[in-house]
């Protein structure tokens, strides 16, 4: 059961994050959102520390089919997160082997706290390029 914490976090993206998104034509339920363009899959997923009051975004590119895993199971487009691709970038990073950011929200107190937090998040998205997570890979 998530914490007050976590359920305040998830609140604030939700708010603030996922609409500017969803704009952007990302669809899929929180924490994990894709995107369908001429080539490609966008993913974004926002992977939460268990340990912790922070997180990272991870991003990812999918072919338009999904993926097959190497033991045999289809992943089909529309149920593809980040987590099934191996090649994934951390928002905030320089390169895939970079950690990225970690959003901690441990000393958010107030909803304004945690709105912080999601906006340091969108500010890291370059939403208004539509490729941009597939310009992280090349």
């Amino acid at each position: 059961m998530p914490s007050d914490n976590r359920r305040m976090m998830d609140n604030a993206l939700k708010k603030v994050v996922i609409p500017i998104l969803r704009g952007q034509g990302f669809k899929g339920s929180f924490p994990h959102l894709r995107r369908v363009n001429n080539n490609h899959i966008d993913l974004i997923t926002f992977q939460f520390n268990k340990w912790g009051e922070s997180f990272v975004v991870e991003l990812a590119v999918s072919p338009l089919d999904g993926i097959t895993e190497p033991w045999g199971e289809h992943i089909p487009p529309n149920k593809i997160t980040a987590h099934h691709i191996n090649k994934r970038f951390r928002l905030g990073a320089k390169s895939e082997e970079e950690d990225g950011i970690w959003f901690n929200f441990e000393k958010a107190k107030a909803e304004g706290d945690y709105n912080q937090v999601a906006l340091r998040v969108l500010n890291l998205l370059n939403t208004s390029d539509s490729f941009w997570i597939s310009k992280l890979f090349k």
